[in-house]
């Protein structure tokens, strides 16, 4: 792929280039939706190495068997069960899902045979306790398969991990705010170690900061961090000011508050190493399955709801979308589908698809006059299409690329107007919007927060209802909201749609 050049959109220091790179820019930034996903990486290769278990389990049962497998004895299949269960525990529990960036693939090879050896002892253990019944001998024939399924697995997920950490889908990026002596040791731990990339430093301060902290490019003030268009590929910013600085530290918070991205303070000593953030950041690759509330398992397990469900709709629904095709198409001159670019995950600008309702000449791609009661712009079929909402279906395309999900904040066009004003200055929390995938339906949406926004108060309401939303997301309020969406669309009558 060509490589992607991002500039700044908000003032730099005078006369400087407008793309300085730094030692650890990369080629090719990849933005923050993307690592998540490689982050996420580990909970599918537990499910696949779970389903591999299951199936060489279940095999090796009906090779045994001497008759039906159901009719085996008891003392039989347990001592083969309960090495299958342990096996996959110790998988997890001793960290070979983790593919650490130092770690060895001889050695992550032998942590996963020792694994299923250790099942298959415990196994073992079992089967001469069981009684007379019970045949050691069942689990030696497990676990050879069980050994050469797993290594195969683990050199497959080998691979894709090192692919991926080449392309920089698992190098976490960073921005430094205060070009300050702490900013100096971190940007020098990263040069040494090279877990992370730097990809630039802001001060505001600006006229006493310097050109580059160690090679590291100064690209201007918070308020140019704010707008800036390096945000959807950044992990963490980093504030590097004294935090003895009180009010400073507060006033730059304070600021960053408004952005979706996720804000650490450096409040090591002279004599640390890395902060504790960067070095978390840094350590894992991939998400650990070790954490009960941890965000990636639910964002994983959104996903592949998101997957499923997008999917079965796209099959079912193929027949309904042909039709509303030919009916916009028929009705007006253009084409059947409207693209527009919308803010996604963490600011990143996305494409979202939907059905054409107005007609083309009219088309408002920056969404720069919100549609109003009998607009004349929306074609015969465009206001039955907006008033039942089946112009959004398209969007299932979007969830099932994973640029969407099926619930979550709905994505606004870039530069969306409420009166005269944007609609993203207007409330201070409208980035928090931002920190998770838009969705087609939505927290916001079955409780008539939805269309057009008319005024600063609808802009709130709906920033609200949308962090509400990110707050509590769980699998259940996900199921509650779609089987809420159909009647809360349709029983809305006074809804501009």
């Amino acid at each position: 792929m060509p490589a992607r050049t991002v500039t700044p959109a908000s003032p730099e220091r005078p006369g400087a280039p407008i793309d300085r790179r730094g030692p650890f820019r990369p080629a090719r930034l990849v933005t923050s939706r993307a690592r998540q996903s490689g982050r996420q990486a580990a909970h599918g290769f537990r499910l696949a190495d779970v389903a591999a278990l299951v199936v060489v389990t279940v095999v090796t049962m009906i090779v045994v068997s001497d008759g039906p497998v159901w009719m085996a004895p008891l003392s039989r299949v347990l001592p083969m069960v309960a090495a299958a269960i342990i096996a996959g525990r110790l998988l997890r529990s001793v960290g070979l899902y983790r593919f650490g960036r130092r770690e060895r693939s001889y050695v992550h090879g032998a942590g996963v045979a020792l694994v299923v050896v250790a099942g298959a002892l415990a196994g073992v253990l079992i089967s001469l306790i069981a009684g007379h019944e019970s045949r050691p001998s069942d689990i030696v024939r497990w676990s050879v398969p069980t050994v050469v399924g797993l290594l195969a697995l683990h050199a497959l997920w080998w691979i894709i991990v090192r692919r991926w950490r080449r392309e920089g889908r698992l190098t976490p990026n960073i921005v430094i705010v205060g070009a300050t002596r702490h900013a100096e040791r971190i940007v020098g731990d990263a040069l040494d170690q090279r877990d992370i990339n730097v990809l630039g430093v802001f001060d505001d301060r600006l006229a006493r900061s310097p050109e580059s902290v160690r090679g590291v490019p100064v690209l201007g003030d918070v308020s140019a961090l704010l707008t800036h268009r390096i945000t959807p590929y950044v992990d963490l910013i980093l504030v590097a000011v004294d935090p003895t600085a009180h009010a400073r530290v507060q006033e730059v918070m304070r600021r960053l508050a408004v952005l979706p991205n996720d804000v650490a303070l450096v409040v090591d000593d002279e004599r640390a190493g890395p902060s504790e953030a960067v070095r978390r950041l840094a350590d894992t690759p991939l998400a650990p399955l070790d954490i009960v509330d941890d965000p990636d398992r639910r964002a994983f397990a959104k996903r592949l709801q998101d997957i499923g469900l997008s999917a079965i709709g796209l099959l079912l629904l193929s027949p309904v979308l042909a039709v509303i095709a030919l009916a916009v198409r028929r009705d007006s001159p253009g084409p059947a589908f409207f693209r527009q670019r919308r803010h996604g995950f963490n600011n990143e600008e996305v494409v979202v698809w939907k059905f054409r309702t107005m007609r083309q000449e009219a088309a408002d791609a920056k969404a720069e006059r919100q549609v109003t009661a009998n607009d004349e712009r929306v074609t015969r079929v465009g206001r039955f299409l907006r008033k039942t909402s089946l112009d959004e279906l398209p969007q299932l395309i979007n969830v099932l690329q994973g640029s969407m999900s099926l619930v979550g904040p709905r994505p606004h066009a870039i530069g969306m107007k409420t009166g005269q004003e944007e609609s993203a200055t207007l409330v201070a929390e409208y980035a928090q919007r931002h920190r998770i995938k838009p969705g087609m339906t939505g927290w916001a949406a079955i409780h008539g927060s939805r269309g057009p926004l008319a005024t600063a108060e609808d802009v709130r309401r709906r920033v609200a209802l949308d962090v509400h939303y990110i707050e509590h997301q769980s699998f259940w309020l996900d199921a509650w909201i779609i089987v809420m969406t159909v009647p809360s669309v349709l029983g809305d009558r006074e809804a501009v749609r």
